[in-house]
């Protein structure tokens, strides 16, 4: 939960309340807490404790500037949810033994079209394979986090970007598979919050799984599927907590299921629009009226149904 933590400080020192440094605490308590847990020697829990202390120091810095000017740019913004990642990061990669921490900013370049901030597909895939090019062993590296590739400004892939960070790298170096470890027995047939004869489905094609993820289901953030699609390469789903169990797989074909429906999702906080009238009958240009209104508002549109007037 530090990406929601670093989120509420951020609100809070844009607000000027100096109740972020509490918020800020907890980041660094929770930080302090897990390695004490996890570091098994105690010489490895302070080299450890030293690298996250140090990041967090920065980052105490940036949201102290932040509540000073009460306000935050995205660039700003960017660079204080990179922290999470960074800090992880480093206890993992301590743990592991042998493992190189890689910095995805180095290699996961993005950049600006309009108001969103794109993966530069032409700059990230060599240097993806440059950087891994005579790669041995185990290598950590930050998902969610990336830089500007003409600026080289941190920047991020949004919230579940992690998963698309090991997407890209998957792609880039033609790997046999792509493994997604998360909460959740891979992909459920609903929402098991909501249906409780929700069960697993063992597999889906990318297609199936592209929809249930831009219609509300949260196993995988959806860009995910997009580079490692176009290389064919299998996504595995697992569950963290249950790793004896299957999981789902998503390939470009599903084996066939005895039901119908493959699974059900749902979205909340979404609105129908009816746009309608005698005066739209036969007029050219309307649709491109109503949806260029709509964008320019950025509203996302997931369904028309258009009738014949």
């Amino acid at each position: 939960k530090v990406t929601d933590k670093l989120l509420e400080a951020t609100q809070l020192a844009k607000d000027g309340n100096e109740d972020y440094k509490q918020v800020f605490n907890e980041i660094v308590e929770a930080h302090r807490m897990l390695t004490n847990d996890v570091m098994p020697d105690e010489s490895m829990r302070m080299d450890v404790m030293q690298k996250v202390e140090k990041l967090l120091n920065e980052l105490a810095n940036v949201l102290h500037g932040v509540c000073l000017i009460k306000d935050v740019t995205p660039k700003i913004s960017d660079i204080i949810l990179s922290y999470g990642e960074r800090c992880s990061s480093v206890l993992v990669g301590a743990l592991i033994e042998g493992a190189v921490v890689k910095d995805a900013r180095d290699f996961i370049k993005t950049e600006k079209k309009g108001d969103k901030v794109t993966v530069n597909y032409g700059v990230t895939n060599p240097l993806i394979r440059q950087t891994f090019a005579d790669a041995k062993g185990i290598y950590v590296v930050p998902g969610f986090i990336a830089s500007d590739a003409e600026t080289g400004v941190t920047t991020t892939l949004g919230r579940g970007g992690s998963d698309y960070t090991a997407a890209l790298i998957a792609a880039a170096l033609n790997a046999d598979s792509l493994e997604i470890w998360t909460d959740v027995d891979g992909f459920m047939t609903a929402d098991p919050k909501i249906v409780a004869s929700a069960y697993s489905i063992k597999s889906l094609s990318y297609n199936e799984a592209m929809e249930l993820c831009n219609f509300g289901a949260k196993v995988v953030y959806p860009p995910t599927i997009y580079p490692v699609r176009r290389k064919n390469i299998p996504i595995y789903i697992r569950n963290t907590f249950h790793p004896e169990f299957s999981g789902s797989i998503i390939t470009d074909e599903a084996h066939c299921s005895e039901q119908v429906v493959r699974g059900l999702s749902a979205i909340k906080d979404t609105s129908i629009v009816n746009v309608s009238g005698m005066a739209m009958v036969g007029v050219i240009g309307v649709n491109r009226r109503i949806f260029t209104t709509l964008a320019e508002n950025k509203i996302s549109v997931f369904l028309v149904s258009q009738a014949s007037s």
